[in-house]
């Protein structure tokens, strides 16, 4: 195993973001299509947050809705991404190492980070990266 390899050999590169203006029914709707847990939040070209699926269903009961969406529709028009989302960010660099970004998320209580290169969103990492990574290695 590599000590000093940078987290942007196991990034995700090809972002799928929401604008801060989005509403809740769009987040759904990308992380069922998309198969993901985790989106970063954007204002412009800034990331201003990160929103989890489970952020999405602590306020709604998108996993057993019925296919009408009714109710979560209702409970969507309740609130905006920029209240459900993280809004403290710890973000990494794409040179940061992958031991040090497995420390971040080992101390932590969220399971990924946005990599930020010159205030720009580059990519973002996960634990299932981290994971897939320790499993490529043996």
């Amino acid at each position: 195993m590599k000590r000093r390899t940078p987290v942007s050999e196991i990034m995700t590169k090809e972002i799928i973001t929401l604008n801060h203006t989005d509403d809740l029914s769009i987040a759904e709707s990308l992380f069922k299509k998309n198969n993901i847990r985790h989106i970063p939040v954007v204002s412009g070209n800034n990331i201003i947050g990160m929103l989890s699926y489970t952020d999405l269903l602590r306020i709604s009961f998108a996993d057993s809705i019925e296919e009408d969406g009714n109710v979560e529709s209702v409970v969507y028009n309740m609130f905006t991404i920029e209240q459900v989302m993280a809004k403290n960010l710890v973000s990494v660099n794409s040179k940061t190492t992958i031991k040090e970004v497995a420390e971040i998320l080992s101390k932590k209580e969220f399971h990924a980070l946005p990599v930020v290169d010159e205030e720009i969103l580059v990519g973002i990492v996960t634990t299932t990266d981290l994971i897939n990574y320790l499993i490529d290695q043996f």
